[in-house]
């Protein structure tokens, strides 16, 4: 069975609110045989990487880049899941109070280097989440479960 890691850092409301829409899209009943394991970055480990099949990442913009928490998740699996992930989907989500350009570009050049293939647009939201950001989460988490079933 294959399966999906979410890590995720949710330091706030809007960020619990993309995380638990996107968590809905990879669970719901229609997607069969895919397990989801969702870990927050801190404790996300090189093993939960090597044993997904997919990547779902999800980060407030702090300062104009991804949060320290995803930074560090990333630096710990860089070269023990170098060789081994390469071309395997990935997604993720961003949040940010006015400007998320910093955290796009920091995630897209870190997994351009995995070699990690980008599944589906990143949702990407400033301020609170409304119905179709929300929406666009629960798209993001369905699209990469069910992309692992193909």
């Amino acid at each position: 069975m294959p399966t999906l890691l979410i890590v995720h850092h949710t330091p706030s409301p809007n960020c619990q609110a993309m995380f638990e829409a996107v968590l809905a899209g990879a669970t719901t009943p229609e997607i069969e045989d895919v397990r989801v394991v969702r870990r927050a970055a801190l404790s996300a480990t090189p093993t939960d990487v090597l044993e997904a099949d997919g990547y779902l990442l999800g980060t407030p913009a702090n300062l104009g880049y991804m949060s320290g928490a995803l930074k560090h998740f990333l630096d710990q699996v860089y070269y023990p899941c170098l060789d081994t992930t390469r071309g395997r989907p990935f997604g993720y989500y961003v949040h940010g109070g006015s400007d998320v350009t910093g955290a796009l570009r920091g995630i897209e050049s870190i997994t351009r280097g995995l070699g990690w293939r980008r599944a589906a647009e990143p949702v990407t939201v400033t301020g609170e989440p409304d119905r179709a950001a929300v929406e666009r989460c629960w798209e993001l988490g369905a699209t990469l479960a069910a992309g692992l079933t193909e």
